[in-house]
């Protein structure tokens, strides 16, 4: 290194990237080996106040809305991060955790499970409450050994015929 040019360390490389998922559109992979407990990073995008998102003309096929114990709505569709393509799985290896900010705030927290290795997508389970609709409506294509066969939530058994 050169005394009177030092390099100067460059920002250390975004722990997430997005790029193609074999299992749906878009996914977000590991730039690197993550511990259990890493942040990845806060769900981002427009909010939307309890009630208001109802009045939305959403996507059924692609939708990044994220739904908050106080009945917002985060649309990770507007302004959202990198966080937005997590895809669905039925043996996930992050979870969403709400938190409380000082003020009150709710923040949706994107940590991993359990170790990822560099290069590995990330997942959730998005355990949809459907209500009571066909889970089926609903397909996961995640190919996991425990699959379910829905992103319904686990109490949300598929109708068998």
């Amino acid at each position: 290194m050169n005394p009177d040019h030092p390099q100067r360390p460059g920002p250390a490389a975004e722990p997430v990237e997005v790029r193609h998922s074999p299992v749906h559109g878009h996914g977000a992979f590991a730039t690197r080996s993550l511990p259990r407990g890493f942040r990845i990073g806060v769900y981002a995008g427009r909010r939307y106040a309890p009630g208001v998102v109802a009045e939305q003309d959403w996507d059924n096929t692609l939708t990044y809305v994220f739904g908050l114990s106080d009945g917002s709505y985060i649309d990770g569709g507007e302004g959202g991060n990198a966080t937005r393509h997590l895809n669905h799985s039925c043996a996930p290896n992050c979870t969403a955790v709400e938190v409380t900010q000082d003020d009150g705030k709710l923040d949706i927290v994107i940590e991993t499970a359990r170790r990822v290795r560099a290069g590995e997508e990330l997942f959730l389970d998005y355990s949809l409450d459907i209500g009571e609709e066909d889970p089926l409506t609903y397909p996961c294509r995640c190919g996991s050994r425990g699959c379910r066969g829905t992103m319904a939530g686990a109490a949300a058994q598929p109708v068998e015929t």
